[in-house]
Formats: C-alpha cells, sequence, structure tokens
C-alpha cells in the first residue's frame, strides 16, 4: 500500500501545493520563495528518505509569516493524509543530530493528539531570508495539523545556521523512524487500539 499524499490549500495569503512520499529515496523539488527554507526542507526531503514536492507561492511582499506557517499547515496535513490508519508504523522516533557546533534533539509519538514543545533561542533574526521566529511557527503548524507529538530542544549550539538546520534534519531523522513499518506490530502501536 502506498503512503503517499498530495495536499493543496489557497488563501488570500497563499498558494500551497505538496506532494509527500513516505517511502522514496529523498528526491525533492521545492519552491517556496524564501531560499533557505527551501534549502531547510530539502534536507528534510534528503535525510529523512522522504519524496516531497513543494510549491508555495506567498505574500512576501508583506513578510515570510504566512508562507511558512501555512507550508507547516499543509506539509503536516500530507504526513497524516500519507500515514492513514498508521497500522504497522513504530509511532515514536527520536535523534540527538549534530551539526558542527549545533547539537538538537527531536522526538516524535505520532499518536493523533496535537502536543507542541520548542526549547531553542535563536541569536540572529534572520538566516539568509528565513526570519529565525519562524522557525517555531513552522514546526508548531506541523504537529497541529499532523497530529503529533513533537519535542524539539537545541543541547546546545552558537551558529543559527548550523541550529536551525540540525533541528530539520533531526526532524527528518525522527520521522523516519515514527513511521517506518514493524513487523512486530499487527494493527497499531497502542493499548486503545487506534491512533
Amino acid at each position: 500500500m502506498k503512503r503517499n499524499s498530495i495536499v493543496m490549500r489557497k488563501t488570500k495569503e497563499t498558494d500551497i501545493s505538496i506532494t509527500l512520499n513516505l517511502d522514496g529515496d529523498g528526491s525533492g523539488n521545492i519552491e517556496t520563495g524564501i531560499g533557505f527554507f527551501d534549502h531547510m526542507l530539502e534536507g528534510f526531503s534528503r535525510h529523512g528518505f522522504f519524496d516531497l514536492d513543494a510549491k508555495v507561492t506567498g505574500d512576501l511582499h508583506v513578510d515570510g509569516h504566512h508562507s511558512v506557517e501555512d507550508t507547516g499547515i499543509v506539509f503536516g496535513t500530507a504526513i497524516k493524509e500519507a500515514l492513514g490508519d498508521k497500522a504497522g508504523i513504530r509511532r515514536y522516533g527520536s535523534v540527538i543530530l549534530p551539526m558542527d557546533d549545533a547539537l538538537a534533539l527531536c522526538a516524535i509519538d505520532l499518536c493523533g493528539r496535537p502536543y507542541f514543545a520548542f526549547d531553542c533561542e535563536f541569536t540572529a533574526e534572520k538566516v539568509g531570508d528565513l526570519d529565525t521566529e519562524l522557525v517555531r511557527e513552522f514546526f508548531y503548524a506541523v504537529s497541529y495539523s499532523a497530529g503529533m507529538n513533537l519535542h524539539i530542544k537545541m543541547l546546545s549550539g552558537m551558529n543559527n545556521h548550523h541550529m536551525i538546520e540540525a533541528i530539520f534534519k533531526a526532524f527528518a531523522k525522527a520521522l523516519d523512524e515514527a513511521t517506518r513499518k514493524d513487523e512486530r506490530i499487527k494493527d497499531v502501536l497502542s493499548t486503545k487500539g487506534s491512533l
């Protein structure tokens, strides 16, 4: 059974289309209009072995907020739809990932109940043309639209580029682990019988 999805969302502020394959090889085609954000989503795709196509047109003449937040909403929805009934998945994933001076922790539970914790302080307002405060907004939107419990914590780091890149790569690796099938799991990994 294929685990992929196509999700589109159009508002007065953004027009977004995302195609996601959870069982890909890490190929992607990303166009958000924000170069550093493209780079982070490309890293997510490659390091998580997810095929991700994202086409985002947003009101960047205002700022990047709507584009980044709405991409998170659509991306989280794409994850949720691609997972389907979640039968056979490991459900949990976690990683501590180094990126030069940065060390990021990411832990995920694909439980269907959204919760988001983010412990990271940036010292620069922007990296490239991405406002650093939007990193939190993106992952908040992903966690709530996907219905995932998501914890992100920066254990150490000085360079804001490295810190953000470590977060996206850690998220990719943790999500890869959580979405992976395990032959020992016959239905869903829950005493309730559903996720």
